[in-house]
């Protein structure tokens, strides 16, 4: 069972979620004789870790305190001097980290630190909570590739849009909201280009409608150099980059780069698009941590297809369009039921008359 003070470091943890990256999203409590003596979060990269905040916080009530952390204190010298020699100057008696850090220049060595300096530290306290709110930098530490979640709002009858390509809106004003409230929370957002050309999108966070401070990189899979140069993903507002192909025209892409976007060349799959490995693996470089895919229903296709996808948030409308265009996910589909992907740890909510389907993708071959 989580304790009452790891409870409240993961709720710090959460609230930073998406403006840490490549660094974790931490959270500390410091608790001295039965109080809250202080209390923080990670801080943009190259600023302060949870640890320094809440010993900033807590001044000279430290000394003699218990930390509560959602993550292994770090040992080594990165963009921020080790978070365990600021606990160990500070003179905290215990630690409880909710679990050990996967990142190879930490990995117990955090631990062995604070043990080493006579400081007693327990490990466990909120684990599964801690490693699902970090699924996103314990899969890049594992891998060096983003954790990708697939999300589609979509009718009863599975259309993401209707006859004619419209679609203002499939779902309502609350799952809009809450699709809005989770953009804050990733690193970037990929959509294809018939997306593109067909709801000319910003994808940007707008929570409560209004931009958010911070703005996930907006990616763009293009193979053949479709995107129009007036299109509102390459409008202000965020980081562009526009994922294509050696068939695009080299104009094109030199007029994208003039627009203030990256254009990013790189090897097409054996149709011809966008690798979408490649393209994962391009986003891994440059620290992207959670990648939310937002279709269409081809670009799904061929993340499910390959295996990339991690998560799915499903957001289906009391609605039915009918038709055969427009699909969540396109393709060729499975020819067995057998043979559907399948998804655990299924959680489902109530927006407005909509409802959101969570669940994380089975490996291949499990039920």
């Amino acid at each position: 069972m989580t304790s009452e003070y790891m409870r409240r470091a993961l709720e710090l943890a959460a609230s930073v979620l998406g403006s840490t990256s490549p660094n974790p999203s931490v959270g500390c409590v410091l608790v001295r004789e039965g109080r809250v003596v202080g209390e923080g979060a990670t801080q943009p990269p190259g600023q302060a870790h949870a640890e320094v905040v809440a010993l900033r916080a807590a001044g000279d009530a430290a000394r003699g305190a218990v930390a509560y952390v959602t993550l292994e204190p770090h040992a080594h010298t990165g963009r921020t001097p080790p978070c365990t020699d600021a606990l160990i100057a500070a003179g905290v008696r215990a630690v409880h980290a909710a679990t050990l850090d996967p990142n190879p220049l930490v990995a117990g060595r955090g631990v062995d630190a604070l043990r080493a300096a006579g400081i007693e530290v327990t490990v466990g306290d909120g684990e599964a909570e801690s490693r699902r709110l970090l699924e996103g930098y314990v899969k890049y530490c594992a891998t060096g590739l983003p954790f990708v979640v697939a999300k589609f709002a979509a009718t009863l009858d599975g259309k993401i849009a209707a006859s004619s390509g419209d679609s203002r809106w499939v779902a309502g004003e609350a799952a809009r909201a809450w699709a809005h409230e989770f953009r804050t929370r990733v690193d970037a957002i990929l959509c294809g280009v018939n997306n593109v050309l067909l709801d000319d999108p910003r994808l940007t966070a707008r929570p409560g409608g209004v931009a958010a401070a911070r703005q996930p990189l907006r990616v763009v899979a293009d193979s053949r150099g479709r995107t129009p140069l007036d299109a509102k993903v390459l409008s202000p507002g965020g980081a562009t980059l526009i994922a294509t192909t050696g068939a695009s025209p080299p104009d094109w892409r030199a007029a994208v780069e003039r627009a203030g976007a990256e254009a990013l060349v790189l090897p097409p799959d054996a149709r011809g698009r966008v690798d979408l490995a490649a393209l994962l693996r391009a986003l891994g470089e440059r620290g992207v941590l959670t990648l939310l895919v937002e279709g269409g229903g081809v670009l799904h296709a061929s993340l499910f297809a390959a295996g990339l996808a991690d998560k799915v948030h499903a957001i289906i409308a009391p609605k039915i369009v009918g038709g055969m265009r427009y699909p969540a996910v396109a393709g060729t589909g499975v020819a067995r039921m057998a043979d559907a992907i399948a998804l655990h740890d299924v959680e489902v909510q109530r927006l407005g008359d909509d409802v959101a389907i969570v669940g994380y993708v089975a490996a291949r071959g499990d039920a």
